[in-house]
């Protein structure tokens, strides 16, 4: 069997057609015709839900070309499940025709909404233990109901991409997923849409998808949509995930104690608890594991950002291949670019530091490596702190997991193994989350069977004590300048 993970992300579209030990067979990436809108006032970001679709088509085409040339038959398809990013809003029609352009995840205008979402649900986002935010779904159809009255009343259901991917593909709308519908104002321990989206924000129930678990059958691929992208008709089609969760499932963080780091531009760290996380500090929040547990996470603003905004890509991979000869360095960074911190701590004065002065850029560009490296072990000791249990191993990705001497000494800084697999994203998430429809066991048994780990690096054992120093620097700088308790 063959299965179909699906990404719409910021930029594009990228497909796997994927085999049932993990092996990529076709693949495919478009960008969008246009990735945002130009010309919106400052903080505003839409796009145009018909680009993505012609960015999906194109990526679905290309794999299914290469799996065909590869000598596989696309027959074999045997499901198809779908990622993307989570609160932006797409509202449509009855039919699926978009009503305008979808407001995006990362668009700020519903900051007031924001507050009196906060308001009314607030009893209820205390229990799941977050804060409404303009990035929610909820507060963005409040501010259309509020200033785009017109295009509101004509909205049959009020979605996310990944819904509206999904319905073009089934023609079956109205239909959620349970991590998708958190940022919309899902109740995840009760189950259901809350009272108060409708008694107090004054906003129609029944305009609210219906709500599946990840994994379960969302419908079947039309058959003009397979005769359009090269596709056997019938094949069935899972409900999505966010493409934070994908992200989770692809890198084989499934079962509870298992967590996983993607650093790119900034840190995310998600992972597998038995039991409910609730930060007071609004740093983290939880999905809903397929198979009854949470998924706790929380996203830096710290990231491998330091190192694209100072060196070329070429210096990255020359600086990194010699970084283990400078480290452990002399110097402790926090190398926060900009201002303002969200995780592990809340801090919105917070600016980067440095102690020791770099006796070159070498140092300069490890001592970065070990300030992220830092800054993790400190989101895995707050998560400890919270009553999260973290394993001994944990599951790497994002760019910044290439880099062998950054691994190497994230293991050293965490006291832990840390493992890289071999593919990793949203659309391979998808398409294990596709395999854990039709095959036999759960989500986490298609994980194991699809997950490879292409190497694991424990921890030095004659390097932990300098390490330990170094973070303990770390931390005490974070409480001197009041970033940390």
């Amino acid at each position: 069997m063959i299965f179909c993970g699906v990404d719409v992300g910021t930029q594009g579209a990228r497909c796997l057609l994927v085999s049932e030990t993990g092996e990529v067979l076709g693949q495919g990436e478009s960008g969008f015709e246009e990735a945002a809108v130009p010309g919106l006032p400052d903080g505003w970001f839409e796009q145009n839900p018909a680009h993505w679709i012609a960015a999906l088509s194109a990526a679905l085409l290309g794999a299914v070309q290469g799996l065909t040339t590869a000598g596989h038959d696309v027959s074999n398809l045997a499901a198809i499940s779908v990622t993307s990013t989570s609160g932006t809003l797409c509202p449509v029609t009855a039919e699926g025709e978009p009503l305008g352009r979808a407001i995006m995840y990362n668009d700020s205008r519903s900051s007031d909404e924001a507050t009196a979402v906060q308001k009314a649900g607030g009893a209820v986002a205390d229990v799941l233990g977050y804060r409404f935010g303009a990035s929610f779904g909820l507060p963005k159809i409040l501010w259309l109901k509020r200033h785009q009255s017109g295009l509101f009343a004509r909205a049959r259901w009020l979605i996310s991409p990944t819904d509206y991917v999904i319905g073009w593909l089934t023609g079956r709308w109205g239909r959620a997923d349970q991590t998708n519908a958190l940022k919309f104002g899902y109740d995840l321990l009760e189950g259901r849409w809350p009272d108060y989206i409708q008694a107090v924000l004054g906003l129609r129930m029944g305009r609210f998808p219906m709500v599946q678990m990840t994994g379960q059958q969302a419908g079947d691929l039309r058959t003009d949509r397979a005769s359009e992208l090269g596709l056997p008709p019938g094949i069935p089609v899972a409900a999505g995930l966010t493409d934070g969760c994908a992200s989770q499932i692809s890198s084989g963080a499934v079962a509870p104690g298992e967590f996983n780091t993607t650093i790119g531009t900034t840190l995310v760290i998600k992972g597998v608890t038995e039991r409910l996380i609730v930060d007071p500090q609004g740093r983290l929040y939880c999905h809903k594991h397929p198979e009854g547990w949470w998924l706790p996470g929380g996203a830096s603003n710290t990231g491998a950002e330091c190192l694209s905004r100072q060196f070329s890509d070429e210096e990255v991979d020359a600086l990194s291949a010699d970084a283990l000869s400078v480290s452990p360095t002399g110097l402790v960074i926090y190398p926060l670019v900009g201002r303002g911190e969200r995780y592990p701590f809340r801090c919105e004065h917070a600016t980067a530091f440095m102690l020791g002065r770099a006796a070159g850029t070498a140092e300069f560009f490890t001592g970065c490596l070990e300030g992220v490296a830092c800054l993790e072990r400190l989101a895995f000791e707050m998560l400890e702190e919270l009553g999260a249990e973290v394993g001994e191993r944990i599951y790497s990705a994002g760019g910044g997991s290439r880099s062998d001497a950054w691994l190497q000494i994230r293991a050293d800084t965490l006291g832990r193994t840390v493992v890289r697999p071999a593919v990793t994203g949203g659309a391979m998430g998808a398409a294990i989350v596709a395999a854990s429809m039709v095959q036999e066991g759960t989500l986490t048994d298609a994980a194991r069977r699809m997950v490879r780990i292409e190497r694991e690096v424990p921890p030095r054992a004659d390097m932990l004590a300098a390490y330990e120093a170094k973070y303990q620097q770390f931390k005490d700088e974070c409480r001197r300048r009041e970033y940390i308790e």
